[in-house]
């Protein structure tokens, strides 16, 4: 363990700031975990530790917790760096109101060819989406779902952004979770014969009539123009989900987490008829 850092102008504080830019975390192949939540992920996942950046006088000296992931952080391999709370506010995307705890990691590859599927897989596929709050959410929902797996068509925002982590809760680590091109993905699908569901208010058919059993790959689209002609002009299956108020389109986190679990109850139901609730 090393001295103390308190200066903010310390070149490691001024090179683990740096990655909180898109741009660094790529040609470092390095990302940002904060959190003891997404932390604790984190350590029990395949990716490696690079160093652990801790307060004391954030999470408290005897905080048994942080002191557990400093612990299985140093025997993954992680160098424990102590900070001054103005050095790790300098870190840190919540500042002093972080719970002390800052690691940096290396930062997967994100490849499709890395993603193995079983029979009948629940895909979902999620195109430009814009702001990591909604990411995070869908990726947080797909764990909690049990997906087969994600994948980020096109992107705005990057996988290793702290706040899809942080949104995320971690799933991000514990998913299978794939970035491409929307063809690159269309023709993946294709050569495994997974279905594609679109969702789009214009579709003419409700999800609850769809038969979502099966090997299925449900998306959804960016935040404000929702799904483009790649994927909307495919021969592929349109759903709707009714709305019944003034608001013309919900949010993409939610209308996933919709698809999602009417998937895993169609799944769950012994005999069921589509468009019949159990």
């Amino acid at each position: 363990m090393t001295a103390i850092i308190t200066s903010t102008a310390n070149p490691r504080i001024k090179a683990v700031a740096a990655l909180r830019d898109r741009k660094e975390r790529n040609d470092q192949s390095r990302m940002l975990v904060e959190g003891n939540d997404e932390l604790a992920v984190a350590l029990s996942s395949r990716i490696k530790p690079i160093a652990l950046y801790f307060c004391p006088k954030l999470f408290g000296g005897e905080d048994a917790r942080a002191r557990t992931l400093l612990r299985e952080a140093e025997l993954a391999g992680a160098d424990l760096i102590e900070l001054g709370e103005g050095a790790f506010a300098k870190c840190a995307y919540r500042g002093t109101g972080s719970d002390g705890l800052l690691g940096v990691f290396e930062q997967p590859s994100f490849s499709l060819n890395a993603i193995t599927v079983t029979d009948n897989p629940v895909i979902l596929v999620i195109d430009s989406v814009e702001k990591p709050g909604n990411l995070g959410a869908m990726l947080r929902t797909a764990d909690a779902v049990g997906v087969s797996a994600v994948i980020c068509c096109d992107p705005a925002t990057d996988l290793a952004n702290p706040n899809v982590i942080r949104a995320s809760k971690g799933a991000v680590f514990v998913v299978q979770v794939a970035v491409c091109s929307a063809p690159l993905a269309q023709n993946w699908l294709a050569a495994l014969r997974i279905r594609i569901i679109t969702a789009s208010p214009a579709a003419n058919k409700s999800y609850i009539e769809t038969d979502l059993t099966g090997g299925v790959a449900l998306v959804v689209g960016e935040e404000k123009h929702g799904l483009g002609r790649e994927w909307l002009g495919l021969d592929g299956e349109h759903v709707s989900i009714p709305m019944r108020g003034r608001v013309n389109s919900l949010n993409v986190a939610t209308s996933a987490a919709i698809l999602l679990y009417e998937a895993a109850r169609q799944r769950d139901v012994p005999g069921r008829i589509v468009g019949q609730h159990a």
